[in-house]
Parts: C-alpha cells; sequence; structure tokens
C-alpha cells in the first residue's frame, strides 16, 4: 500500500482538522518503481490557490521508499483537494491519487487529471457544536398522525379541511377535479394527543422529539406556512406547546421544530394568494410589507416557486425585512419558539437557502439559547455538497451543527438487502473521514422520514408491488412471509442505528410496525392498540442500551469484521465498551472478540451474560440477527 488516507501510518491526524493543524503525509512506494521525487499537490478551492510541496526520502521501510513530509493548514478554509505526483529515476512522470473510493481511502497510480483526495479543514474560531443532541435518540413526529384525543372541527381554518373520522383510514391521495392532490384531509392529531402519550415517548429512551412542520398552514404537511407566529389551530395554541416543552424537560426530553424558510405557502398572511387573510399580501398589493419577500417573474400571477408548485411560493431570503422576521429581531421567528421552550430547529431544504442565511440564522438561535441546536436537511455528503453550482460551507464551523444522514440509510439498507459490510463500512468511514468530528456525532441517522417510504415495507415487499398503481399500493400489505423477513431486517437495521455515532431517529409508529409505500401512505397515522408488541420491546431494549452506554452516546467506532454477510464493530469511550454484531446471512456465524479488564459484558438485547475465557468473548449469531454486547454500568450507593 503506498498510500491510504484513513490510514494513521500515511496520514496523520485522522479526517478533518482545524486551519492551523500540521497534517503528516507518508508514503510509500515500492522500490521497484523507481520513484525519484514526490510532490504534495494541494488545491485550496475557496482560496483559489493551487501549489505543490515536495516530500522528503526518509529512508526504506522494508522493500519501499519512505517519502514524508507536512501541510501547514494555516489560512485554509473547506475541502482542501489534494494529490501526489511523482517522477522515476527513468524519466517517467505520474500521478497519484484517489479515482475508486478504494477501502482505507487507498490510492492508485495514474495519469491525466486527478481525482483527488478530501481534506477538511474548519475555521478554529467556528461555534463549538452542543453535544446533547447526538447522543440521545430523536423521535420523529409528523403532528396530523401521531395522536388525537378528538374529532376537531376545521370552522375557522385556513384552507378548505376535510377531518377523517376514522383514524385508521388512508389519506387521501386521489387528484380532485383539477388533477390536484390538496392534502387537505386531516385527523387531527394534536398537541394534547402528544402530551397524553409523552410517557410512552419517554419509555422509548427518547431525549428529542423532532416535529415536522407545527404551524398554522392549509395543508395537512404544513410545509406551506401560513402563519409562523401560531401554531395551526388543529394542533394546539402556544400555552399548549409551552406546556408540552416544560413537562418534556422533565422528563429531560427536548424539542426540535422544523425550520421551513425557503418558501411559504400561497395561502398564507405573507402571500395571501387566495385573499384569505384581512391585511394584503404580496400577491395583492406591491404595497405590501411582504411584496419584497417574493420573486415575482410578472407580478402577481408569475413567480418564483419551489420546484415549481404554485402553492409554495419561493422567499427572497436576501431581503433584509425577511431576516428580520425569522431571526434577527429580538420577536423573530427563531427566537420566539426557542423563548417558548423550543431547544433545536431542523431547516427544511437547507440546500436552497444561502450560506450566510444559515450562519446568521445559528447564530441568532446561539444568542437566544447558548445550546441550541441547528440540523440541516442535506440528502448527501454535507462536506463537500454543490448545490445550485455552490460549494457549500455547512460544516466549517458557523452554520449547521449536523445534517440529516441519508447516506447511512442508503448504504446501511444496501447492506441489510443483500450487499457487502465492506460498502457499508467504507461509506461511513469515508463520512467520518469528511466530517469534523463533533458534526459526525451530532448527524440525524435515520432509516425512514415523512418523505420516504416505511423502513418495514422497504425491507419486506418484492419489486412486483413497487410497480402496482397507487391504487392498489394504497391498500398494499406484506403478507405474512414478507412481514416475517421484514421484521427480521428492521431488527438487525435498527441494532445498527441505535449503536452508531450520532442521534438514532425512530420515524413515528417504526417501532410497532407500521407499513406505507410513498407519501401519502408513509403518512398513515400511529395504530394505536394493534402495535406489534415484539418489536415494541426490540426499540424498548435498543433505547435502554443507548441510555445506559456511554460508550453508545460517545464512543470511537473501530470495526472488527466487514465481511460480506457480516458486520461488526466496537464502541468505547474510557471504560465503557460496546460490541454490535449482525449477520444478515443465513448461516450461522461465530465471532471472538478481545474484551479485557471489568466484568463480562451482557447482551442488552436478550439479558444473557456472555462467557468470557482468557479475556476474550464468543459471540454465536443466528442467521439474520443481530446482538449488542455491553458493559453495564456499576450500580451505584449502597
Amino acid at each position: 500500500m503506498i498510500f491510504a488516507s484513513r490510514s494513521p501510518a500515511h496520514k496523520t491526524p485522522f479526517g478533518a482538522v482545524k486551519a492551523g493543524q500540521q497534517v503528516a503525509f507518508t508514503l510509500t512506494p515500492p522500490r521497484r518503481l523507481s520513484w525519484l521525487d514526490v510532490f504534495l499537490c494541494v488545491s485550496d478551492e475557496f482560496a483559489s490557490h493551487d501549489f505543490e510541496q515536495k516530500l522528503h526520502w526518509d529512508g526504506l521501510e522494508l522493500d519501499a521508499d519512505r517519502y514524508s513530509g507536512v501541510l501547514d493548514t494555516s489560512g485554509m478554509l473547506g475541502p482542501i483537494w489534494y494529490w501526489f505526483r511523482y517522477t522515476t529515476t527513468s524519466g517517467a512522470s505520474g500521478i497519484f491519487h484517489n479515482p475508486e473510493h478504494l477501502p482505507f481511502g487507498e490510492g492508485r497510480q495514474g495519469s491525466g487529471e486527478p481525482a483527488p483526495f478530501q481534506l477538511t479543514v474548519t475555521d478554529p474560531g467556528g461555534t463549538p457544536i452542543p453535544d446533547w443532541y447526538g447522543k440521545g435518540i430523536t423521535y420523529h413526529i409528523f403532528p396530523d398522525r401521531f395522536r388525537r384525543t378528538k374529532i376537531p372541527s376545521p370552522d375557522g381554518m385556513v384552507g378548505v379541511r376535510r377531518v377523517h373520522r376514522d383514524w385508521g383510514s388512508c389519506p387521501e391521495f386521489r387528484p380532485d377535479e383539477n388533477g390536484e392532490v390538496k392534502n387537505c384531509d386531516f385527523f387531527g392529531g394534536s398537541i394534547a394527543g402528544v402530551l397524553e402519550k409523552l410517557s410512552y415517548i419517554h419509555s422509548l429512551g427518547v431525549r428529542t422529539i423532532y416535529f415536522s412542520p407545527i404551524f398554522e398552514a392549509a395543508s395537512n404537511h404544513r410545509y406551506d406556512t401560513a402563519c409562523y407566529t401560531r401554531i395551526d389551530p388543529m394542533f394546539g395554541t402556544q400555552e399548549e406547546f409551552e406546556e408540552l416543552c416544560a413537562s418534556a424537560a422533565e422528563l429531560g426530553m427536548k424539542i426540535m421544530l422544523d425550520g421551513v424558510f425557503n418558501h411559504t405557502g400561497f395561502d398564507s398572511v405573507y402571500f395571501n394568494g387566495r385573499g384569505t387573510y384581512e391585511l394584503p399580501g404580496a400577491y395583492q398589493s406591491k404595497d405590501s410589507p411582504y411584496y419584497e419577500w417574493y420573486n415575482f417573474i410578472s407580478w402577481p400571477e408569475e413567480y418564483s416557486s419551489w420546484w415549481g408548485i404554485y402553492t409554495l411560493p419561493d422567499v427572497n431570503e436576501g431581503s433584509e425585512s425577511y431576516r428580520d422576521f425569522i431571526y434577527r429581531s429580538p420577536s423573530s421567528v427563531v427566537r420566539r419558539w426557542l423563548k417558548a421552550g423550543a431547544s433545536a430547529w431542523r431547516l427544511d431544504v437547507a440546500d436552497e437557502m444561502p450560506d450566510d442565511f444559515i450562519e446568521e440564522l445559528r447564530e441568532a438561535a446561539r444568542q437566544e439559547k447558548d445550546d441550541a441546536v441547528i440540523i440541516g436537511e442535506v440528502w448527501e455528503d454535507a462536506s463537500n455538497k454543490i448545490a445550485y453550482s455552490t460549494r457549500r460551507r455547512y460544516l466549517l464551523g458557523h452554520e449547521l451543527d449536523g445534517v440529516m444522514n441519508y447516506p447511512f440509510r442508503n448504504s446501511l439498507l444496501a447492506y441489510i438487502l443483500g450487499g457487502r459490510a465492506e460498502g457499508f463500512r467504507d461509506d461511513m468511514e469515508r463520512l467520518r473521514e469528511n466530517y469534523p468530528r463533533d458534526a459526525y456525532f451530532s448527524l440525524m441517522n435515520t432509516l425512514g422520514t415523512h418523505d420516504t417510504p416505511r423502513i418495514l415495507t422497504v425491507l419486506g415487499a418484492d419489486s412486483d408491488s413497487w410497480e402496482l398503481s397507487k391504487e392498489e399500493r394504497s391498500i398494499c400489505t406484506l403478507s405474512p412471509r414478507q412481514y416475517d423477513i421484514a421484521i427480521k431486517r428492521l431488527k438487525m437495521a435498527s441494532a445498527v442505528l441505535y449503536a452508531f455515532p450520532g442521534s438514532p431517529c425512530i420515524l413515528y409508529g417504526d417501532e410497532v410496525g407500521l407499513e406505507g409505500f410513498e407519501d401519502p401512505f408513509n403518512r398513515r397515522t400511529y395504530p394505536w392498540g394493534s402495535e406489534n408488541k415484539e418489536l415494541l420491546d426490540w426499540y424498548l431494549r435498543l433505547g435502554k442500551a443507548r441510555n445506559i452506554s456511554q460508550a453508545l452516546q460517545s464512543g470511537d467506532i473501530q470495526y472488527l469484521h466487514a465481511d460480506n454477510e457480516l458486520l461488526c464493530f466496537f464502541r468505547t469511550f474510557g471504560n465503557s465498551r460496546a460490541l454490535l454484531c449482525v449477520n444478515r446471512g443465513n448461516v450461522r456465524r461465530t465471532i471472538r472478540a478481545d474484551w479485557h479488564g471489568g466484568r463480562a459484558p451482557v447482551d442488552i438485547l436478550s439479558d444473557h451474560m456472555c462467557r468470557r475465557r482468557n479475556q476474550v468473548v464468543e459471540v454465536t449469531l443466528e442467521p439474520m440477527s443481530a446482538r449488542l454486547l455491553l458493559t453495564l454500568p456499576e450500580k451505584r450507593g449502597g
């Protein structure tokens, strides 16, 4: 191996660094390659500065030459791209780069245009990330569908609403006479319902409740905000919200809100496209205080909207008055709801908001609450994301504290559904290398969200089911055979979710076997009284493990096995240790692992004490199963 970016023999320190740190590089080409001179080539994209630096020959390492050098990152910021150029004793030349995303960050010799390695350099003066979020479990609630205490009346509310009397009925998916699906059917989930089930949420080990939008809106998803300063009356009141925050805090839980600040609703106080509100909005008058918030092409009928959806007019985030309203002023939206008891914001479609908007928003949130957390909706690797032809600066110290970890979901599901464990390990190690450590530990890891099909359906439905008509998918459920396989797969996937760095996030109902294809079938109501109790017990055990183990909350990760069907990794924090083992294959497997010091571990998923001989534990894994070994904390007191 000539160079591998994740090997301490070739590059230290591991992963992202703060500007000013020195990064040591070592290359070990075999003598038979006859390398003569080696240069580190660096491209600082944000500074538009490229340079080379010669590495020094340090002697021999067995049958390889050793070339070393140190890069001073002072003044750098962002993803820094690097590769190596070499010449040989015969006068030939070439490059050593990263064209294939090989395991351990290993490079390859090549020629032509380089495919560089990435070194993330952050601002040492950036705002520290609070560590509370990544340690705990997040519960994601789609407000209209979790719990209602009564059938509400829609009278006097914005929009034309229809309320389902049957809590378990299917959400409306058929278009109206104009071919539109308006999402105007409601089930009446409420704050009172969440309060009624708060102890249940707490029993899952949850430390953060994340709500999809709760503010007044014409649709059931409420991503078409009608009024940022008013909770949708079908969901509740500000007083009830403050009570919820206080009651959650008594149980050690915090509230995260969904900030939809890239667009508003057509039917809103600000745009007022249907004339619902008394004062004129941007659609009625150019004299409206909200007119400059929008991007009109030909007022009033032609305007920029999110993905061309006319009910979601885009907002001009550069508007000074809009920024004052959202986060600058003492009574701004971000500050108002933090004062009311919220502790965090998740930013919807973060890719579509300017970097300086996000930076100023986080600064305002921290001024209001010094441990407020800002999580962004980013579907790719956020360390090098390009959105609208712009390289983003999300994780460099001034914007997001973490992001929704869709790469984790995609890679884990690929493994569980038949892929190789090596692929999951390599994908996750690449993220760990690219992300600042505190951001990596503040990721929102999830198996499913309100934007994806239900995880049980993903893990159980055959390919033909996805080809059914929407009418057929509305009533399609897993067969007993499919359901059994899906449950086994979900147990394996959820065990990885809870054992991994970052916050494990449960979409309401996943823990009890809720099924559903795409929107709106993934947004069915929580099945109170019809829960899969066996699956729920599994999640309760995982929640207990996460909350008693410092290793699972904050520990470093080290892979023991990533071998086709078998995935095993340690988490270690001081004297606290955990070992997660998954066998997605059809043959029983046995692994052995060193377990020094302290007491023998317990398999928290079965309560069985594990045998340890000569400081080695032996773990037997049945087909399609997972085991999670912990050293239980010492009991305090007499």
